[in-house]
């Protein structure tokens, strides 16, 4: 098994260490438990993204985190496209919302160039559609199972 090009970023000294899920989720929880300044100092430098794995995702995501320019709010448009989606998946969601705009204006503040700033966003925008992604996977293995 190949391990995931992101999993080095989540402070594993070997490359070549296969990650899993349960791992990931440990380090996830010690990075929201420590802060994010704690957190980067322990897993040392904050890696860059890199130009491997697939363009069309980057790409994609990074022309996503473009809409966290805008003040968080749920229109009605959303409201719509969110019913029948559990409410596990819309928190996430909400949360991604409010810290990815907080973030945004944090870097611009600070000066930061804004394509810099939107790689950053969309960056940690992946964690966030992770973490949907595994949600939604629970839900359907629950559905399947019942």
């Amino acid at each position: 098994m190949v391990r995931p090009a992101w999993a080095h970023s989540y402070g594993y000294k070997s490359r070549h260490k296969l990650v899993t899920a349960s791992e990931v989720k440990r380090n996830c929880t010690r990075a929201a438990e420590c802060g994010e300044e704690a957190w980067i100092e322990a897993a040392g430098r904050r890696e860059s993204i890199t130009k491997s794995g697939n363009a069309h995702l980057r790409r994609t995501v990074v022309e996503s985190a473009w809409s966290y320019r805008h003040r968080p709010s749920i229109g009605a448009r959303l409201r719509k496209r969110q019913e029948g989606v559990p409410a596990q998946i819309t928190e996430i969601a909400w949360k991604a919302q409010n810290r990815l705009y907080k973030r945004y204006m944090k870097l611009i503040a600070a000066g930061k160039d804004q394509r810099k700033v939107m790689t950053a966003v969309g960056r940690e925008l992946i964690g966030f559609i992770w973490a949907i992604g595994v949600k939604a996977e629970a839900a359907c293995m629950q559905q399947k199972a019942a």
